[in-house]
């Protein structure tokens, strides 16, 4: 494997809202980071662009440039899938492809939605094609470019309203230092501009936790911002820490 980290996600704005933190974060690290948006959110996450009159490609080119400009502002590399929304489905050849994305970029690190959300189906079902394709491009038998990949952890990031998902965070990342990125990307986001506002609750909300949850050990600064996430697979360690 390597330190690349891979963002499987449904909609451009997901990968900012939720991991633009940890994006920019390891940006900054110098590590790879590379989203694949399986859709533009052209139906269910574009209400303000269709109530203006805007055609269906209209709105994709829209939130093609929108997602370009956010992955720019975090450092990253975006790969457009055009899969379609509401609903998102699974096809062989979208599952082949993410195989073949696998393959190609050996992560370290995989980040994708959480496994429920009563709000956005297409939300876990963007993390189902995600789990399947990294099991399937773990599998020498499946074919596809370079070698199988090993096992790299996977990561939920929070839903929009975790309470009603199920999500209970246990990793809680600081990313204080690359806060102002985060908002800037945020705010590239025009199509879903009422957004911005309350995922800057929620950073700040998560930084509270985090220093809480570190007490003196990290020594994070007096307004620390974080992200919540979920690990999917097991911690596989030989020292407890």
């Amino acid at each position: 494997m390597t330190d690349t980290l891979f963002v499987v996600t449904a909609h451009p704005g997901d990968f900012v809202w939720r991991a633009g933190g940890a994006l920019a974060l390891a940006h900054s690290r110098g590590q790879r980071t590379v989203i694949a948006c399986l859709s533009f959110g052209e139906r269910g996450e574009s209400a303000s662009a269709w109530r203006a009159g805007k055609s269906l490609e209209e709105i994709k080119d829209l939130r093609r440039s929108e997602g370009t400009k956010a992955a720019e502002l975090l450092g990253a590399e975006v790969r457009f899938f055009d899969a379609g929304d509401y609903p998102l489905r699974e096809s062989d050849e979208l599952l082949q492809s993410l195989v073949d994305a696998y393959r190609e970029l050996q992560p370290g690190v995989v980040l994708t939605h959480a496994l429920a959300d009563p709000y956005n189906m297409d939300h876990p079902k963007a993390a189902e094609i995600a789990l399947h394709a990294r099991v399937l491009a773990q599998a020498p038998g499946v074919q596809g470019p370079g070698e199988v990949i090993g096992a790299p952890p996977v990561f939920s990031f929070e839903p929009h309203q975790s309470e009603v998902c199920g999500f209970v965070p246990n990793v809680l990342l600081d990313i204080t230092e690359v806060w102002p990125v985060k908002v800037a990307a945020m705010q590239a986001l025009g199509a879903q501009g009422h957004l911005v506002e309350y995922y800057t609750d929620l950073g700040k909300r998560r930084g509270v936790q985090a220093k809480r949850n570190s007490g003196p050990n990290l020594g994070l600064p007096v307004d620390t911002y974080a992200e919540a996430y979920q690990r999917v697979y097991p911690q596989v360690t030989r020292e407890l820490s």
